[in-house]
């Protein structure tokens, strides 16, 4: 008889595995738009920001949790895309923020297409019922709190 520790670590397993063939996927499904992973996400967070001000370097990359020297380079690529510009803030013209572009706001929304196919691509093998469920345990893990340790 397996122990809760044995099942807890074949699920971790299955887990990074999937992981793994979702970002493979994801990625194939990208590569035609000439955009990456990374460019994408910062693409995203950038839209949630629209009809606010928009964010600084420094705010991306709080919320991306990566150095803001990573940001510079995605938005580097990103701009010489066309997809963002840099634009000086009108209360303090020494702080730049990220906007989007119509050319970004056109990539986001080939880019969600193209999630969408590599998710179904991902999904064919299960039933309806099946990613119904499956939904439901991904919201109960997505939605849990996240437990601090030091």
């Amino acid at each position: 008889m397996s122990s809760a520790s044995d099942t807890d670590r074949l699920l971790a397993e299955q887990l990074l595995r999937l992981t793994r063939r979702l970002h493979r996927i994801q990625k194939r499904h990208m590569e035609p738009l000439g955009i990456t992973p990374a460019q994408s996400r910062l693409l995203r967070l950038v839209s949630h920001y629209e009809g606010e001000q928009p964010p600084r370097m420094a705010d991306l990359a709080a919320r991306l949790e990566v150095v803001p020297r990573a940001v510079t380079t995605l938005v580097d690529g990103l701009e010489a895309a066309d997809c963002v510009r840099r634009v000086p803030d009108p209360a303090n013209r020494r702080v730049i923020r990220i906007e989007l572009t119509d050319t970004g706001r056109a990539t986001l929304r080939r880019l969600r297409n193209a999630r969408t196919d590599a998710a179904e691509e991902i999904l064919a093998p299960l039933t309806a019922g099946q990613r119904e469920v499956l939904g439901g345990l991904l919201n109960a893990l997505s939605d849990a709190p996240a437990e601090r340790t030091c």
